[in-house]
């Protein structure tokens, strides 16, 4: 499992996924648990592995320059 999501995006990721999560706790009643759903961006900024980027060949990760590497 190689990263396909690049430091900026998961800075953002992890921004929309406490925001989706905060919902659990501004909501009330069933509502409040769509809040839920904000796990999925904080775990693909964690891992910084999105599997939908996988399937359609999307990386956003910045490239690594062929000398900096030797």
């Amino acid at each position: 499992m190689t990263k396909n999501v690049g430091n900026a995006e998961r800075v953002v990721r992890a921004i929309v996924g406490l925001g989706l999560l905060s919902l659990i706790f501004v909501l009330e009643g069933n509502a409040r648990w769509w809040g839920l759903i904000g796990f999925g961006p904080l775990a693909t900024a964690a891992m910084g592995y999105c599997p939908p980027y996988a399937w359609f060949g999307i990386n956003t990760c910045a490239k690594k320059d062929a000398a900096a590497q030797s």
